[in-house]
């Protein structure tokens, strides 16, 4: 991602188009790194976020409404006290800094007009919203800096406040020379010289301008027509200094991986989003949703991880075991062998020498024989053994079987759980561990009845109903509950995935809306991210359950294969739109 001053600053006419003016009527803290300004502007009410987080700095209008701690903290207070009803009057943002300052007019406490500062500072690690009074002065800040000798800038009240030390770097807003800078001394990489000397740029903004004047993100300076990619960089720079435009790269399952003020050519394909505000919006509460859902799901995560490596464990050991059966013929043979020579053979030895009329040559084998057994009873301990390997086989065979279709289910649930998006789903899954016993059911607390959540329903082009499980026990009841026999099934080849409905309603569907319902399975397996999805195709009649196999688990085998590519935007899905877009 590249939140650099560039970005910020598009973000920054975004906010002053839409919020300059506007006046505060609510502020909220609902995280220790996040605020959120309520202003109440000409065209409606908008809110405004500063994110002072290290790991995610980021400031711009929002749509969200996260949930605020039942008690507002202490900077939270304060800000209430000084800027609640005061009108945005002006921002400003220091020549390629991530950093802005929001000046608003306010009253003292004698009612005499006034303004004061709300700086956000959003560099990495030293993120930090300062509120500045008339003079300029720290009324407070979110995060204090003592005044020791490693603090460069102290943050404290009553102190003064400083503005960054200004980037010592070209500003690529000028007209530079770049045929010049690409021929002084420095990195051979292009993408790190423009890194180097330029101001205000994000490395991927500097890998994108590499691509577009040299032909690769990391082209190096060696061996360039130096004139030719110096009037491209200036291009470049040109245009999406200019006209900035928000961009961003997705991953197949519509989650945005990178965003950046420039199309995102080193990914192959990118998309222009709505605004900037739209784009980190959707980006972020994405990440934030999936991070939720991973932490809330860890617990079971990790329960089934373990069962996993301790199943997988077991049936290697299993495996060993029954190896040692494949030989247990020549335990047979060894009892014919001194069976046959028994008034050869005197208590007391440990070992009979005897031919082997087993080998074509009749060559002498050495049999073990324990000294403490008569000849009768070391034949019979052979016999013994052999039928001990022959029944071990078979009850080794057995478990092997029952232990990796376990397994199986098991990696199906670790994928469930990787495709999660909510908590209905997360409990879903839950409550099939606990009634398969990997769970124990939760101690003291009675068991709500809930609602069972629907498959995902989707509609392909030609008008026919599309469903999707979200689970295991989803997926048996689509399959051999919902589906009727003449319905198409779908699903991806020798992977954990959805089983997919076609509701064909007696008719018989298009090649376009089995190929979309192909993508949908190819989409909703653990292949997402992967081309050339092998998909099986067939009618609910030739799909079965497995005899006493855990949930959703099926065969089949009157079937075609299809090869498609994961592709979930294809189809329309009118029941989980308007939610989707509230999201």
């Amino acid at each position: 991602m590249a939140f650099d001053a560039f970005f910020l600053s598009a973000v920054l006419r975004e906010v002053e188009d839409r919020c300059l003016g506007g006046r505060v009527e609510k502020i909220h803290q609902p995280s220790r790194d996040t605020l959120i300004l309520h202003l109440r502007c000409r065209e409606g009410r908008e809110k405004l976020l500063f994110a002072a987080n290290p790991t995610a700095p980021r400031l711009h209008l929002t749509q969200s409404s996260p949930e605020n701690p039942p008690e507002p903290p202490m900077f939270c207070m304060l800000l209430r006290k000084h800027l609640l009803g005061a009108r945005l009057a002006e921002i400003t943002q220091p020549p390629m800094e991530r950093a802005a300052s929001f000046v608003f007019d306010c009253t003292d406490e004698m009612g005499f007009p006034v303004r004061k500062t709300l700086v956000a500072e959003l560099m990495g690690r030293t993120c930090n919203l300062y509120l500045l009074s008339p003079e300029g002065r720290i009324l407070d800040c979110l995060r204090r800096v003592g005044l020791d000798e490693t603090a460069k800038r102290p943050a404290l009240p009553g102190l003064l406040y400083q503005q960054p030390e200004p980037v010592a770097k070209l500003d690529p807003r000028q007209d530079l020379d770049y045929e010049e800078l690409l021929r002084r001394p420095g990195a051979d990489l292009l993408a790190d010289r423009l890194m180097d000397t330029l101001g205000g740029l994000s490395p991927l903004v500097c890998r994108e301008a590499a691509l577009y004047a040299a032909g690769a993100a990391d082209a190096r300076i060696g061996g360039l027509d130096i004139r030719a990619a110096a009037e491209k960089l200036g291009l470049f720079f040109r245009e999406h200094l200019t006209h900035p435009a928000p961009y961003s790269y997705c991953l197949s399952d519509g989650t945005p991986k990178q965003y950046a003020f420039c199309p995102l050519r080193q990914y192959g394909q990118s998309r222009e989003e709505d605004s900037f505000a739209a784009l980190l919006d959707r980006y972020y509460t994405l990440r934030d949703r999936k991070d939720a859902m991973r932490q809330k799901g860890q617990g079971i995560r990790k329960t089934v991880q373990s069962l996993t490596a301790r199943l997988t464990r077991k049936i290697a050991v299993q495996e060993k075991e029954l190896a040692k059966t494949y030989d247990r013929d020549r335990l047979r043979q060894f009892g014919d062998i001194l069976t046959a020579n028994l008034h050869r053979i005197e208590k007391g030895q440990t070992e009979a020498v005897c031919q082997d009329f087993y080998d074509e040559n009749m060559a002498q084998v050495t049999i073990p024989i324990s000294p403490t057994l008569s000849p009768q009873q070391n034949a019979a301990k052979y016999y013994k053994d052999y039928a001990r390997m022959k029944t071990a086989q078979k009850e080794l065979t057995h478990q092997l079987e029952l232990g990796r279709q376990e397994l199986d289910y098991l990696k199906s649930v670790l994928e469930e759980l990787d495709r999660a998006g909510t908590e209905a789903e997360l409990e879903e899954i839950r409550r099939e561990l606990q009634d398969g016993g990997y769970l124990r059911p939760d101690a003291g607390k009675k068991r709500v009845k809930q609602s069972k959540l629907p498959p995902l329903r989707f509609e392909s082009t030609d008008g026919f109903p599309i469903y999707v499980g979200r689970n295991n026990r989803q997926n048996e009841e689509l399959t051999f509950r919902l589906a009727r026999k003449d319905d198409i099934w779908c699903h991806a080849s020798k992977v954990h995935g959805s089983h997919v409905i076609i509701s064909c309603g007696g008719a018989t569907p298009p090649d376009d809306t089995i190929t979309q319902a192909a993508q949908l399975a190819a989409h909703y397996a653990e292949t997402t991210g992967g081309q050339n999805i092998p998909v099986d195709v067939t009618t609910v009649k030739q799909v079965k359950k497995i005899p006493n196999g855990k949930p959703g688990m099926v065969i089949y085998h009157t079937y075609r294969t299809v090869i498609c590519n994961p592709y979930p935007g294809i189809v329309v899905d009118p029941l989980n739109a308007e939610k989707k877009d509230a999201q």
